[in-house]
């Protein structure tokens, strides 16, 4: 009998770049995921099932049982904590790059920067380990925003072409980490369906290669 798995992707950008990624390991969906208003989808391969989830949530899915494996981008596993689950492979698809920005021209304080972010663990802890105090304000879009109308001093935020933080008269200012999208695996699946998983790994590995 062959064992089913279940693939937790990413819906937006990443999605994008996952598809064509799949096809070339002989896993493709057997409707339009960029049009189609199902969540759950059926593959050329009887026994893998795709669901489309926000991003933020595909960690939560894989941790629970609820997707044996998952595609995230870095930021958000790095976010999460990544408990109940395994990173196993780096897919190199989605880069981009984790910053701080602001304005070239404004002195910031030297005590209580405010940061606005949708990134609260990961700012948290970069500033920590410069042993600086800060205070978070977490924002889930129009990051660049908040400089412009005083809610913040810095934003942390992606960083892909720089063409909305130079729009805004912003700017990049220190990198915090690299960003590529990985492939997850919950923990109990990996003992459970061993062999299913492992060869569904293989394949993915082989077209990253």
């Amino acid at each position: 009998m062959t064992t089913a798995l279940t693939i937790a992707l990413a819906k937006g950008r990443i999605l994008e770049e996952t598809l064509p990624l799949l096809a070339r390991a002989g896993i493709e969906p057997l409707d339009d995921l960029q049009r189609s208003r199902k969540l759950v989808f059926a593959t050329s391969e009887a026994s893998i099932n795709l669901v489309l989830i926000r991003s933020a949530d595909v960690p939560t899915y894989v941790q629970y049982g609820a997707a044996d494996l998952g595609i995230a981008g870095k930021d958000v596993l790095a976010e999460h904590g990544g408990e109940g689950l395994y990173e196993r492979v780096d897919l190199k698809i989605a880069p981009c790059t984790m910053m701080t920005a602001g304005f070239a021209d404004r002195p910031l304080p030297r005590t209580r920067l405010k940061v606005a972010t949708k990134y609260p663990g990961i700012t948290r802890q970069f500033f920590l380990q410069q042993g600086r105090q800060v205070e978070l304000i977490k924002l889930y879009g129009s990051m660049e925003l908040a400089p412009v109308v005083g809610l913040a001093d810095i934003i942390v935020d992606l960083v892909d072409t720089g063409n909305t933080l130079k729009a805004n008269g912003l700017m990049p200012l220190e990198t915090i980490m690299q960003i590529t999208s990985r492939l997850i695996v919950n923990r109990a699946a990996l003992k459970m369906k061993n062999d299913a998983v492992k060869a569904l790994i293989a394949r993915i590995e082989a077209v990253v290669e």
